[in-house]
């Protein structure tokens, strides 16, 4: 429709304060806000609908237009309920870049004109669309009653028989009708969805798993055929959220496509008052963080934390325990064409920072609302959480039951049953942290053995891994050849005198993982007590040379032979030389391990029987 349409409604009472000749501009989707910057959910086309909150003064009408006009909005709509008359320096701004200004009457809902708006977009579905926007209604009121995101998807269920489910940029389940969707499934989609963006594929993206077909729309477009925002991608697509349908939306009609955006249109007016919700706990932890790097008095941070904790843990009144993870995202100079495509414009900290606020949600926790006691910063490139956490026991060390199996283990029978509970040593060569470092258990012993797991249950601290294990795929796929996200984690402190030693330790965790390979890379405070705090600082020409000189002859004879001696290595280091353990891993007989042992050292010339052997194939296997 045009904007002079919505002029010539008299049922609308909108008054014309500027723009007379830009009225035939082409309107596809309406949007409500109130955010200072709302670039992000932009796409071209919309009628933005404000109720000016954000004018704090004067000065901040020039950037706020600034901002709607160079995403290519149709136009704006300002309310008269907060201040009466609109104000003369935003009628200003707006005629400065000759974009349409209307006057909304105090009398006159948003809702009416968003009903109005998306009736006449999208045509043909205008009876599903009334029923869509009269969820909207209770979508934008605030508290329980509003519904959230649900009730528009269970609108698509009851009405075009259409499952669907609104997933987070690493697939956890924010909202859905019906069945939950697993996991697993939800991460897989959004990986589908996180490639297909950076390689510039037009949505819906379409993704068949498991046999079956899904639908996949990004919740920030606003229409069919609508012209992206000139920015970068990348600047966005790790935070924003996605509607995933399940049916194949490829031969669909044009009216049923509008209808689908209409509906994401209306569930990013959720998004965006989640993303509102969160400034309260982004400026208390700001305020911490600054306290801390300039150095104040225990007392005084200490008061500040008494201030966040109700917010962030309600009805304990104060956390017993915190500590603090560090991100960053770099980016590379690969997709430097891309639209406004100069990596040093991807301002790193926000982009780490939304991306952190997701990353410590609980993946098996659904829903918007469960990342209100999550408070992150950001300085400069890095992202800073503040992460309280309730009152639990204390971690278990590191080495659980590490007694069954000892360095005068021989062929002599099976294990001792404590066997199972004794911790992995981490000889492999992929880029994850180590279980030794405590990674995804807390206490390093592997998942599934012992009673170590259990424990950890019980033990109410992050660790660095288990916080990526359930969004590694997803965030692999949104980083592509040119991203790549490193995490650090300190551990607990008790009170407010540790928090800059515990700013430090995830600075320097970080640190660790950053020199690791991989996309997604994670280090913990266990690490910084450990050989790997030194691995990756040995320069690479040392790092090469070691590493050929052990490694090389083995890679060559299982080139030529398949013989998996490297495999065979890392087993026999992961089960601190014992052939039983080993050879039940391989599922080898004993005798044929002892004749891959026997061809390591004999094209090495190493003894895998001597300490200083073993432990210069667990360091090249480490750096290699």
């Amino acid at each position: 429709m045009r904007l002079r349409a919505l002029l010539e409604t008299d049922a609308l009472g909108l008054r014309l304060l500027g723009g007379q000749d830009e009225l035939d501009r082409t309107v596809r989707g309406v949007m409500t806000t109130d955010l200072r910057d709302p670039s992000r959910y932009l796409s071209g086309g919309e009628l933005v609908l404000t109720g000016l909150a954000w004018r704090r003064d004067a000065s901040d009408s020039e950037p706020f237009v600034r901002i709607l006009a160079g995403a290519g909005v149709a136009g704006l709509a300002a309310g008269e309920a907060e201040l009466g008359d609109i104000p003369a320096d935003l009628v200003e701004a707006c005629d400065h870049h000759r974009l349409p200004l209307f006057a909304v009457h105090e009398t006159v809902a948003f809702a009416t004109i968003t009903e109005h708006v998306v009736r006449q977009v999208s045509g043909e579905r205008a009876g599903d669309l009334a029923a869509v926007v009269d969820r909207h209604r209770r979508l934008m009121t605030s508290g329980p009653a509003g519904g959230g995101p649900e009730v528009v998807l269970d609108l698509l269920t009851s009405d075009l028989d259409l499952r669907a489910w609104v997933l987070s940029p690493t697939g956890r389940q924010i909202a859905g009708a019906g069945t939950p969707l697993p996991g697993p499934l939800g991460a897989t989609l959004a990986g589908h969805h996180l490639a297909a963006t950076r390689t510039g594929r037009r949505a819906p993206h379409r993704a068949a798993v498991a046999g079956a077909t899904y639908s996949l729309f990004p919740i920030r477009n606003t229409g069919r055929g609508a012209v992206p925002a000139a920015r970068d991608v990348r600047e966005s697509v790790l935070s924003d959220w996605l509607l995933a349908v399940e049916a194949d939306a490829s031969d669909w009609p044009a009216a049923r496509l509008d209808l689908l955006q209409g509906v994401t249109q209306l569930i990013a007016v959720e998004r965006d008052r989640r993303e509102a919700a969160r400034t309260v706990r982004r400026r208390l932890a700001q305020e911490v963080l600054e306290l801390v790097q300039a150095g104040a008095a225990p007392a005084e941070i200490a008061a500040r934390l008494r201030v966040a904790a109700p917010v962030l843990l309600p009805g304990l009144g104060v956390a017993p325990q915190w500590q603090v993870v560090v991100a960053r995202v770099d980016w590379t100079a690969a997709d430097a064409t891309a639209p406004g495509g100069v990596p040093g414009d991807i301002a790193g900290g926000p982009v780490a920072q939304a991306l952190l606020e997701e990353i410590l949600v609980d993946p098996a926790v659904s829903g918007p609302d469960s990342a209100d006691r999550i408070a992150v910063a950001h300085t400069g490139e890095e992202a800073i959480a503040l992460v309280p956490l309730p009152a639990g026991p204390a971690p278990l060390p590191d080495t659980v039951g590490d007694t069954a199996d000892t360095a005068a283990d021989t062929d002599a029978g099976p294990p001792a049953d404590g066997d199972g509970a004794v911790r992995e040593t981490g000889t492999g060569t992929g880029t994850e942290a180590p279980a030794a470092a405590g990674a995804g258990t807390g206490t390093g012993a592997k998942p599934g053995t012992g009673a170590a797991p259990a424990a950890a249950a019980q033990d109410p601290a992050l660790h660095a891994d288990a916080l990526l294990a359930a969004v590694r795929e997803p965030l692999s796929a949104g980083l592509a050849d040119d991203g790549r996200l490193t995490l650090g984690v300190s551990a607990a402190v008790h009170s407010a005198e540790g928090l800059r030693g515990a700013l430090e330790e995830a600075r320097h965790a970080r640190r660790v993982a950053a020199a690791r390979p991989g996309r997604v890379c994670a280090a913990g405070h266990h690490e910084l007590a450990s050989h790997v705090l030194l691995l990756p600082f040995v320069p690479d020409d040392v790092r090469r040379a070691f590493t050929a000189r052990l490694l090389d002859p083995l890679r060559d004879y299982d080139r030529r032979h398949r013989a998996e001696l490297i495999e065979t290595l890392e087993a026999f280091l992961d089960c601190d030389g014992s052939w039983t353990r080993c050879a039940a891993r391989l599922h080898l007989h004993v005798n044929t391990l002892r004749y891959r042992v026997g061809r390591i050292e004999q094209l090495t010339g190493r003894d895998l029987s001597r300490l200083e052997d073993k432990l210069d194939f667990f360091l090249a296997l480490r750096m290699s």
